[in-house]
């Protein structure tokens, strides 16, 4: 008898495992790594991942989040509609001096999994990024405006 209970208990948790939304299945973004390239120290930059919503279902977006301060995604507020697609925002303050390489998480309303994207690049004191600019001819990203 117990062993039958056991195999009863076991077969409800397979179907409630199997039965889980897998987060690929329900969204889909334009990249998982954004590379900034060379930034200018104390010159925040920005970058929006497109988030699309593959599913049958609205997508609501619980929480974004850095691990750290210098990385702030804002929250997506409205729910994703299906085939819609909504933009995060992602903002680094370029404070410090050095390699950039933060990454984001997002929690999705009913979906245990979070995802991850990240950013990346390097941040240069004001005189280094000048004579990058100067000696590579480098595109310059637009700063954030106010």
């Amino acid at each position: 008898m117990k062993k039958i209970l056991l195999l009863a208990t076991a077969f409800v948790f397979t179907l409630g495992v199997s039965a889980q939304v897998k987060i690929d299945e329900t969204v889909k973004i334009n990249t998982e790594n954004h590379d900034f390239g060379k930034v200018k120290q104390g010159v925040p930059v920005s970058y929006y991942f497109e988030l699309k919503n593959i599913s049958d279902k609205p997508l609501v977006v619980e929480n974004s989040w850095s691990t750290c301060g210098c990385t702030t995604p804002e929250k997506i507020v409205e729910p994703i509609m299906p085939g819609a697609t909504a933009k995060l925002k992602v903002e680094y303050n370029a404070a410090a001096v050095g390699p950039i390489n933060k990454d984001v998480y997002i929690k999705f309303a009913g979906i245990d999994q979070t995802k991850s994207v990240k950013i990346t690049g390097e941040v240069l004191t004001a005189e280094a990024y000048e004579i990058y600019v100067k000696e590579k001819g480098a595109k310059v990203p637009t700063p954030k405006k106010g």
